[in-house]
């Protein structure tokens, strides 16, 4: 598994510096690119990062799931409601970092996405790539863990007390995008994900491939699409049976200025950070299992 991501590490590496002596020998490098608009897709990262000293602030929101139709409206006024606020800076060209708090587990999320490669008008460079990582800590008491049913290993339960690593989850992401038209953007990726503790009947290791783009219908408006993909791998699963992993989709529409951008959206993915998402999303894409939801951002120049 190890030699899995390191292969697609190293292959996103190779690639970029293809590219990179590509342009260095060109004396006409081209002019940037912006393949989208945000550093957000509903809950995925783009390979979008603003100025330097670009700071960022992020509302994201889910409904309850839209299963009991009109008597709760929808979701908007049911209960499991999500929310993550965060901030985003960009402290030097090409390079965000980050920091969330979700409702949900109480999750805090530290996050860093670093712009490797960026399109071109030219094509001399024609693709965006970006790497993205995350680090979340579950805030839960000790008592929602449910111990003596989650383990560390698969040979031992845990003990009464938890300490702080065994709260650690990770993400980490390979992204490549390109602006096709005007009115069309396409991002494709693959991810990692990973969590110190699991029950036993979860594994603590999951790869998973993503899917956004963005339709423009206006000078202003987008409509959007998310696709990601948990893998069903065997080989390296814990489980004789594996896991109910169900993709996640979102389709949604953007309003975008130089500073704001505003997604409505409807999703099947229940949380906001992607680790979450990749592993324990086991709703599909229909009544039961979709809810609203929005995502605002507002970006300040320093």
């Amino acid at each position: 598994m190890k030699k899995s991501i390191l292969f697609i590490l190293l292959t996103g590496f190779v690639f970029s510096g293809s590219f990179a002596q590509h342009t260095e020998s060109d004396q006409t490098p081209g002019t940037p690119v912006t393949a989208f608009e945000s550093p957000y897709l509903v809950d995925d990262q783009t390979t979008a990062i603003g100025d330097k000293k670009t700071l960022g602030f992020a509302i994201q929101h889910k409904f309850a799931t839209m299963e009991n139709g009109i008597s709760d409206l929808w979701g908007i006024y049911g209960p499991g409601t999500n929310i993550r606020l965060a901030l985003d800076y960009v402290p030097v060209k090409n390079l965000q970092i980050g920091a969330g708090i979700t409702k949900g587990k109480m999750y805090t999320d530290l996050n860093a996405k670093y712009l490797v490669l960026q399109q071109t008008d030219n094509n001399k460079i024609p693709v965006s790539v970006a790497l993205y990582g995350v680090l979340a800590i579950d805030g839960r008491a000790e008592d929602a863990f449910g111990t003596g049913e989650i383990v560390d290993t698969k040979a031992e339960t845990l003990p009464a007390s938890l300490e702080l690593i065994d709260r650690v989850s990770y993400f980490s992401q390979l992204m490549v995008s390109r602006k096709f038209t005007d009115w069309l953007s396409i991002q494709g990726g693959a991810s990692f994900s990973h969590t110190n503790l699991s029950t036993w009947n979860e594994n603590h290791d999951l790869v998973g491939l993503h899917l956004l783009g963005r339709v423009k219908i206006s000078p202003q408006s987008s409509l959007t699409f998310n696709y990601n993909a948990p893998l069903k791998i065997e080989s390296i699963s814990e489980q004789k049976e594996m896991p109910d992993y169900k993709p996640n989709i979102a389709l949604g529409w953007q309003i975008s200025t130089f500073t704001h951008a505003f997604q409505i959206y409807v999703s099947n993915a229940p949380s906001m950070v992607p680790q979450e998402n990749m592993m324990f999303t086991r709703s599909g894409f229909n009544k039961d299992g979709i809810a609203i939801g929005f995502t605002i951002t507002r970006l300040w120049a320093f």
